[in-house]
């Protein structure tokens, strides 16, 4: 006992330094699976799938995955109901951490297949797979 009062200070950062390795992990978990390009790619082509660009109407317009929607993180809630929920859903950001909180927004809302895109539309465009830009209306 004596020794847990005198190293505290060392278990404090033992176990500070543990939360903070763990969280990555932790974090993607909480958003569900995510896919690789490739992966988002086989399932494209194998299934009809749902994309949703959860970026800011802004960033969308710079382009995204073809046949994309652009559903806001913030309007995802009131807008999960335009989706199919017998459908997958792919979700897009940029870098994949949006993805993750409208994923779980999504699987609240019913959706029972929801994916998150590893790496968001960062990995897309590194790994040389097209991006259409939206077409004004």
């Amino acid at each position: 006992m004596n020794f847990l009062l005198e190293n505290y200070w060392l278990i404090a950062i033992a176990l500070a330094s543990g939360a903070l390795i763990a969280w990555p992990a932790l974090r993607t978990r909480a958003g569900g699976p995510e896919l690789s390009t490739l992966a988002a790619t086989q399932l494209i082509n194998r299934r009809e799938v749902q994309i949703v660009d959860v970026r800011p109407v802004e960033e969308f317009a710079t382009g995204s995955l073809a046949s994309a929607r652009n559903v806001p993180l913030a309007d995802v809630p009131g807008r999960a109901g335009e989706l199919r929920k017998d459908q997958p859903v792919i979700v897009v950001c940029e870098a994949g951490r949006r993805a993750s909180l409208a994923a779980v927004k999504l699987r609240s809302a019913g959706i029972a297949e929801v994916f998150i895109l590893s790496g968001g539309l960062a990995a897309w465009r590194a790994a040389g797979l097209p991006v259409v830009r939206a077409q004004k209306a």
